[in-house]
């Protein structure tokens, strides 16, 4: 029976690791816990038959041989192994922590999860020696840090409480079974399996909510050093338009290429929210998104002058070839190092429709979208009424304002232009020359939307060029540097924007993605005399930010205080009730005893006073009026006078004295529906 406990304290641990799946996907654990815990468990057998004292070291040894081989490369050890091993158990945790999830299943990340089960399975053997369930302790609490990591969702968490309460049926079934016999031992497994059973029906009954905990989120030191900002360098690359930025391979239906996002601006320097974490193995579309997406990729060499931004897309699902850190709500990546890199990009380009783009709704609840603009200069607020014309604030109205830019307004080229985006120089920019680069257009438009309510952000990076290379790719050169506005739009997310129009160097119609559909959109638009609002959704179909119809709330919980109120209501008469069955089957003189206190909490509960030294007979001196109560009380005092004190063996009285007991019930009972409603809730 040592083998199978054995057996079971190793697949609970296995089970236990598997928790983390969330975290490193299913696939990338498998061979990384199921390797080193059946060497581990094949060595904790053998040495409890041939070497029963080196049974932990074994063990061990074994389970780590395991982790050697399958997370840091097969082939024997070498002199890093041990220093790899010691990174992964004091490093790794944190890591992962700093990562997108899932993350990428390397040694520096993933090397603590095998680490944690080959201990917990070789201290669970060692305690399966004394008992059983003290043996599922190590394995339980790296199944508790698990879920601190990330909650497992309602049916995966069902199977895996399934399976681990059939490994303790196993576990108490050996341990029985070694002291009292097979059918005891079939009795001991039941026990855990079927709770598991009811369990597991049970999570499919209750609706699931968003997780309210975890570890997940810690952002990731970002460690290169000062460098310029790609806004602040955008005036000097328009200078030097001949310098090669980077070469796209394979790409199709691509505007444009952000390098990073800046959604802050005190009123003199723009900077960005960024919270950078470690890229992980896929990233989903952003929460925004409510519209189907496409996947799409390019390859992307970089010069070893650009900067650590690698060129982008607003929704980037993996990177191949670098292991770049990622800002999910901007799409920025960083590399941490100055110099040239290649790698693959694939990224989620939304798939909408230009007629339902042209009257899209807003997002105001968008991160980053409606931050401050600094102190207004005077004529600005009355410059951005007027470009739209009084409208709400919706796509219609961000395109009006983009046209109210573009033809209003002047872009130069060549040299000797315009630089700087504070308040200075965009009121210059406003409201005397008029005339400037993408970064016054774009940083303008930003300010203008965000008086007007429009939530819109700031993006620097470049254009696609008109002219291909002749393997079919392009080549990225400083005059395709660009800045633009982003603007949030319900369901969509961030829509790119064109106040400068096609007068930006180098500029060319939109390929594909958002922008060809805000292209659409923009043509649609109607002049500015019969611009209007776009009508509103029907009343049924508005919702709330939390997506709720009517502004009611969209929660499965929803009906959780209707169900509280009436659990209260119904909770005090049931508990009552339970009450005066335990005392009831009291056994002998104390089912009398509790006959005395069940009369005595049921005249409290009418209003009398009572207290816990009154006798039954005291209790019918100063019973209320229906005829019975006091008749019951003064027949249960002689039960008590009978059962109690009288010194000689009589026959168990407890029959009697609940009789007694419900002939008060009964009196009371006639007092009138207000004084039973009072008493029936009160304990």
């Amino acid at each position: 029976m040592n083998a199978a406990r054995q057996s079971a304290v190793t697949a609970a641990a296995f089970i236990a690791g598997l928790l983390f799946f969330p975290v490193f996907g299913t696939a990338a654990l498998l061979p990384r816990l199921g390797v080193p815990l059946a060497l581990a468990l094949a060595a904790a057998i053998l040495g409890t038959r041939y070497l029963p004292s080196w049974r932990t070291l074994l063990t061990v040894l074994a389970g780590l041989v395991g982790v050697v081989q399958t997370s840091l490369g097969f082939g024997p050890p070498t002199g890093g192994t041990l220093r790899d091993l010691w990174a992964g158990a004091t490093d790794s945790w944190r890591l992962v922590l700093q990562s997108t999830w899932p993350a990428r299943p390397e040694p520096e990340l993933v090397l603590f999860v095998p680490l944690l089960v080959v201990a917990a399975t070789a201290l669970g053997v060692e305690l399966a020696q004394r008992s059983p369930l003290l043996a599922l302790v190590p394995s339980f609490l790296v199944a508790v840090l698990a879920q601190c990591y990330v909650p497992t969702p309602p049916w995966p968490a069902a199977v895996a409480a399934l399976l681990y309460a059939a490994t303790a049926g196993v576990l108490l079934a050996a341990g029985a079974g070694l002291s009292h016999g097979a059918p005891a031992g079939s009795l001991y497994a039941a026990a855990p399996v079927t709770l598991a059973l009811v369990a597991t029906v049970l999570s499919g009954l209750v609706p699931a909510a968003p997780a309210r905990y975890g570890f997940h989120g810690s952002p990731a030191p970002v460690t290169f050093a000062r460098v310029t900002s790609p806004l602040d360098e955008l005036a000097y690359r328009l200078a030097h338009p001949a310098t090669e930025a980077f070469r796209v391979r394979n790409a199709a239906a691509v505007d444009r290429w952000p390098l990073v996002v800046f959604d802050a601006f005190d009123g003199i320097a723009w900077t960005s929210t960024d919270r950078y974490r470690r890229m992980g193995t896929d990233l989903p579309a952003g929460d925004a998104v409510e519209v189907r997406v496409r996947s799409r990729s390019a390859e992307i060499e970089t010069t070893p002058a650009a900067g650590p931004w690698l060129p982008s897309q607003t929704w980037p699902a993996r990177v191949r070839g670098v292991d770049p850190l990622v800002e999910e709500r901007h799409g920025t990546l960083l590399l941490g190092e100055v110099g040239g890199a290649r790698y693959t990009l694939t990224w989620w380009q939304p798939d909408v429709d230009a007629d339902a783009l042209g009257g899209a709704a807003v997002d105001p609840l968008a991160p980053g979208g409606t931050g401050g603009v600094g102190p207004v200069p005077p004529g600005i607020a009355e410059l951005a009424a007027q470009a739209v014309g009084g409208l709400r604030p919706s796509l219609r109205s961000a395109l009006a304002l983009e046209r109210f830019l573009r033809e209003n307004y002047r872009v130069v080229t060549g040299a000797n232009l315009p630089t700087g985006h504070g308040w200075p120089q965009l009121r210059e920019f406003l409201l005397s020359s008029k005339r400037g680069t993408s970064e016054q257009f774009a940083t303008a438009y930003v300010v203008l939307a965000r008086i007007l309510g429009i939530p819109a952000r700031l993006a620097v990076g470049f254009r696609t060029p008109s002219a291909r290379d002749p393997d079919g790719g392009y080549t990225v050169r400083n005059a395709d540097a660009l800045a633009w506005p982003e603007v949030a739009v319900r369901g969509v997310g961030w829509v790119p924007m064109e106040p400068g129009g096609a007068q930006v160097a180098g500029a060319t119609l939109p390929t594909g993605g958002l922008a060809a559909a805000t292209d659409r959109a923009r043509t649609q638009l109607p002049a500015p005399e019969e611009l209007s609002d776009p009508p509103a959704p029907p009343a049924a179909e508005q919702s709330t930010p939390d997506g709720a119809p009517d502004g009611r709330p969209s929660s499965p919980w929803a009906g959780v205080p209707v169900l509280l109120l009436v659990g209260l209501a119904l909770g005090v008469p049931v508990a009552t009730g339970v009450r005066a069955g335990v005392r009831r089957r009291r056994p002998g003189i104390r089912a009398v005893v509790g006959a005395v206190e069940e009369a005595r909490d049921r005249l409290r509960a009418h209003g009398v006073p009572v207290s816990v030294g009154m006798t039954p007979r005291d209790l019918a001196e100063v019973a209320p009026g229906p005829p019975g109560v006091a008749e019951g009380l003064r027949r249960l005092g002689r039960v008590v006078d009978r059962s109690l004190w009288s010194g000689a063996l009589v026959d168990d009285g407890a029959p009697e004295a609940w009789a007694a007991v419900r002939e008060v019930r009964r009196g009371l009972a006639r007092r009138g529906w207000r004084s039973r409603l009072r008493a029936a809730f009160r304990y």
